[in-house]
């Protein structure tokens, strides 16, 4: 044979067994699909290249990139002066922080300029904000018992209250699929006697479920799943053992969109739909708490701020701890605020999750790892996330908050941080070195009222 003929034989051979293992994969890659859907979506990862994609569509507003707050005594007018000279522009007043002015800093160089100015409390760029990774499994409803129903006494709790649509808890995060049928029915919708969001730079918003700060509108629609998935452990309407049974079945949840499709966002973002949320309260919406399961790796004052005044307007923030497995520090939770709760995850054992985050600025822990919940397009999963067990302790607030709507943050605050069960696994991971018992907290709100 000669020499020419073999390595034609040899090459034959080589595409035969690669077009042969190519099919033995494809005929295995629907199966491992099934078993790790994820779902966040393909779409942009950055946050500038979907902020450039929705300008480019005509849907999104004008993008600040700084954010400054003044001295008190100095003026909008003054402040639009002193921006003008730098060529910028105010975007947004953030008026629960006053002073705090999102801007669009057009020549790029403007941060140590504001900085410098005795006029200027502090100035600092506008930091992006991601969710963490989730891991995210679809699943099938089953008959069998979720397993952070019984471990922490919260049937027992459902023998006193199983919320009020009189409440209202806030997710801020990637939006809501508000049609889900699991949640249809526990998303909040503007009443007739409450007035339209108006904003004196934003404009007038037609906030039917909530608001979008990332096009300022008020279709806050999940794009990306992650806000969904808190929405379940929350409100999941738990109708006759059929379906996603959330912490308070019958809350309503206010929907604040600020993190897009890839689950960025910005600290503009943030503190704009806090700004909301506090205008929304003073409203009259009801609003006691509010989740939030991002973070960013610096902290931001004018995020802290903006946490503050909603503390200041009766609302309790609940952040996850978040899921670097670390002490970590990340914001909001390593804020100290008298109005925020950082939350920790653990799973069906009472033991730290192993993606958790913990530390001294934790403050307790909550099921967090293996929940079943709703996802996008009325479906559900199984999802591990600090943000869920975040959202869990939201959704025991809502069902203290019930119990006793006089309530005060403080108080609301420290009935969630002294009904925990001791857990040796969470000693020395978080502060309280427990897991939240939500038969003990509403039983806690009870006797509060008594007093």
């Amino acid at each position: 044979m000669s020499r020419t003929r073999t390595i034609v034989y040899i090459a034959l051979v080589l595409v035969v067994v690669l077009a042969l293992a190519f099919v033995i994969q494809f005929r295995k890659l629907p199966q491992q699909v099934r078993r790790s859907v994820r779902i966040i979506p393909e779409e942009p990862k950055s946050r500038g290249d979907i902020a450039e994609r929705e300008l480019n569509q005509g849907m999104a507003p004008q993008r600040p990139n700084l954010l400054v707050k003044f001295r008190a005594g100095v003026s909008r007018e003054a402040a639009q002066q002193i921006s003008a000279r730098f060529h910028d522009q105010i975007l947004d007043e953030i008026e629960a922080v006053p002073g705090l002015m999102a801007l669009d800093n057009q020549n790029n160089a403007g941060l140590s300029q504001y900085q410098a100015l005795p006029e200027v409390e502090y100035a600092e760029p506008n930091y992006e904000i991601s969710i963490g990774d989730t891991n995210t499994v679809r699943d099938e409803l089953s008959n069998n018992t979720p397993w952070h129903l019984s471990r922490t006494s919260l049937t027992q709790a459902w023998m006193n209250t199983t919320g009020s649509h009189d409440v209202v808890v806030a997710i801020f995060d990637t939006g809501i699929d508000y049609n889900h049928k699991d949640l249809a029915k526990n998303i909040w919708t503007r009443p007739v006697n409450i007035p339209a969001f108006k904003d004196q730079d934003l404009g007038i918003v037609d906030d039917v479920h909530g608001y979008n700060a990332i096009t300022n509108e008020g279709d806050p629609f999940d794009g990306n799943g992650h806000g969904t998935l808190m929405a379940g452990i929350i409100g999941g309407e738990c109708k006759q053992n059929r379906g996603v049974c959330g912490v308070s079945p019958n809350v309503t949840i206010l929907t604040l969109k600020v993190l897009n499709a890839g689950g960025f966002g910005t600290v503009a973002d943030a503190v704009t739909a806090l700004n909301y949320a506090i205008d929304r309260k003073r409203a009259g919406v009801n609003v006691c708490a509010l989740s939030i399961g991002w973070n960013l790796q610096q902290p931001s004052r004018a995020l802290e701020d903006a946490l503050r005044a909603a503390g200041d307007a009766g609302i309790l923030v609940i952040v996850a701890s978040g899921n670097n497995r670390s002490e970590t520090l990340n914001y909001p939770a390593a804020y100290q605020l008298d109005n925020l709760i950082v939350v920790a995850a653990t799973d069906s054992n009472d033991q730290l999750a192993p993606f958790s985050n913990y530390g001294s600025h934790v403050h307790l822990a909550a099921p967090g790892q293996d929940l079943l919940t709703t996802v996008l397009g009325n479906d559900y999963a199984r999802s591990s996330d600090t943000a869920l067990a975040a959202t869990f302790v939201t959704g025991v607030a809502a069902l203290v908050r019930t119990r006793n709507p006089s309530l005060s943050v403080g108080q609301l605050r420290s009935i969630l941080l002294n009904s925990v069960d001791q857990m040796p696994g969470l000693s020395g991971k978080v502060a309280s070195g427990g897991r939240i018992n939500v038969a003990r907290a509403v039983a806690g709100a009870n006797a509060q009222a008594k007093r």
